[in-house]
């Protein structure tokens, strides 16, 4: 490699951006890995460019083929369609690196026929031994001595029984790179010695098959986490050899994104239950209100806009605009944005997105019936502006769902009556019978149960109105009393104010119990 050659990176603009997604198959998808895959996906939405979700599978004892399974799954419930990669195909595959081994020994064999990469024998402890020696750190590494080991050297080794590795012959001047987040960053000559890129066993390593990949891929921009910084100049050193061989014509532009942050500012780990994907998920996350959050952290559409479509996201995203200081995953504002992005939905789309969790928590079965559809129609719109997950919606909404028998009342509720409980719901029982059932509405029990016992009885409308509350959905939280009641009927709410009025709860008895009177 010269010395003087001018390496150009990328210049790529528009359509001709490629930016790609390339994880490694190893446990659940982490929320830092899917705002990574977020971040190329929308600049490449952005400038009309192509988005590459490769599969970087290379470690058998780590990766996994359920860990690759939910990656597919987290990027198409996120929505993030990719243009090439696995199951969608291209002119570039195949897009798994299992599956990319005699590619990698083609390029290896130029690479060592073009002297850019040799032969290396030494172990770790003659390593360290040599360092001693030579009176340096025992821990400082690799000092290049095998560049031009002799055929015969060579050849002694091997007849001790030794198979080499193979390292790349680094450039001996700075490395330097124009980083869209974070600058121009340069590392001097000599902050790394020539590095292992094929194993002794033929096994190609990380620091090669990645821009291996890119380079044949033709990648304009790696967008990646700020964790791998470190090793840009080792790959910056080996696209100078590709370069030089032929494979490519330019090094890509690097941009390092901002470290995702947990409590007391530490690292967001594989350990923290908040970097699980899934769980978010599980919790009734939707993907516009993940996306939008995770955007936040180190990017930002407008100072006093926190709350944006994906539509808005991909018009003004750009990774030059991103902030390089870390950021950090506050889970109660991210419930919140959640939350105003399901306020946005259409009331059947978001009726929709909770029957999945219905079903789960055992408050529905599959397929709903006409009866418990427009049960579900109805009530929907009475929490769409109450939660801020979907999870929430069974325990707002299983109430509706149980005849007064089978409802439950929480301890809690029960313990919130006031000790006129009996009288106020002997009143509310006696005024809603007035009401005939073709003008049982929640405008009609309002008014009513208003004059009664606001009125009639002088009673504010917490005290008066938290008894019915109990009774008809066992909770002291719950959808609008009166618009529930209405869903329910005239019967099932009167049977329920009965249930409860009649209830060991009510009538006096010093134990609380969950549930009704038998």
């Amino acid at each position: 490699m010269s010395e003087t050659t001018v390496y150009p990176f990328s210049t790529a603009t528009g359509t001709d951006v490629r930016v790609r997604f390339c994880p490694s198959p190893t446990g659940t998808p982490h929320v830092g890995l899917v705002r990574t895959a977020m971040f190329n996906w929308a600049y490449a939405r952005h400038t009309g460019g192509t988005f590459i979700f490769r599969i970087e599978d290379t470690d058998p004892a780590r990766d996994s083929e359920e860990s690759y399974l939910q990656l597919k799954d987290a990027l198409r419930w996120l929505k993030l369609d990719w243009d090439e990669g696995v199951d969608a195909g291209g002119p570039h595959g195949p897009y798994r690196q299992s599956e990319r081994y005699d590619i990698y020994r083609d390029v290896v064999e130029k690479l060592k026929a073009s002297g850019h990469i040799y032969e290396s024998f030494a172990t770790g402890e003659e390593i360290e031994a040599r360092n001693v020696a030579l009176g340096r750190d025992p821990k400082q590494g690799y000092d290049n001595f095998e560049r031009d080991l002799t055929e015969e050297q060579r050849a002694a080794y091997r007849a001790e029984g030794r198979a080499p590795a193979l390292r790349l012959k680094v450039p001996d001047t700075e490395i330097s790179f124009d980083d869209l987040v974070r600058g121009e960053i340069t590392f001097p000559a000599g902050s790394f010695s020539d590095f292992v890129v094929v194993r002794p066993n033929g096994h190609p390593l990380y620091p090669f098959v990645n821009p291996v990949d890119d380079a044949l891929m033709g990648v304009t921009h790696v967008l990646r986490g700020e964790d791998l910084l470190s090793s840009t100049p080792r790959q910056i050193a080996l696209y100078q050899a590709l370069i030089e061989i032929g494979l490519t014509t330019f090094i890509p532009r690097f941009g390092h994104l901002p470290y995702v942050m947990g409590d007391k500012n530490k690292k967001l780990s594989k350990r923290d239950p908040e970097s699980n994907l899934f769980l978010h998920r599980e919790r009734g996350f939707i993907p516009e209100g993940l996306l939008n959050y995770l955007s936040l952290l180190g990017w930002s559409l407008s100072k006093d806009q926190d709350v944006f479509s994906v539509d808005e996201l991909v018009a003004a995203f750009d990774v030059e605009d991103v902030n390089p200081n870390p950021a950090r995953f506050d889970l109660k504002k991210a419930e919140s944005i959640n939350g105003d992005h399901i306020r946005l939905l259409e009331p059947a789309d978001f009726a929709a997105r909770i029957v999945p969790y219905l079903v789960s928590a055992g408050v529905v079965d599959l397929p709903l019936g006409d009866a418990r559809e427009a049960v579900l129609t109805a009530a929907a719109p009475l929490i769409q502006e109450r939660i801020a997950l979907l999870g929430e919606a069974p325990g707002m909404l299983g109430f509706l769902f149980v005849t007064s028998e089978a409802l439950v009342h929480e301890a809690d509720a029960l313990a919130s009556l006031p000790k006129n409980a009996a009288d106020i719901l002997a009143a509310s029982v006696t005024t809603l019978e007035s009401i005939p059932e073709s003008e049982w509405t929640h405008d009609r029990v309002h008014e009513a149960l208003t004059s009664a016992l606001i009125e009639g009885l002088g009673l504010k409308p917490r005290v008066a109105f938290g008894p019915l509350r109990v009774a008809i959905s066992g909770r002291k939280v719950s959808p609008p009393l009166f618009e529930s009641m209405e869903i329910l009927g005239r019967s099932e709410s009167l049977a329920r104010l009965v249930l409860l009025a009649g209830s060991p709860a009510v009538v006096g008895s010093p134990a609380v119990v969950e549930g009704p009177a038998a």
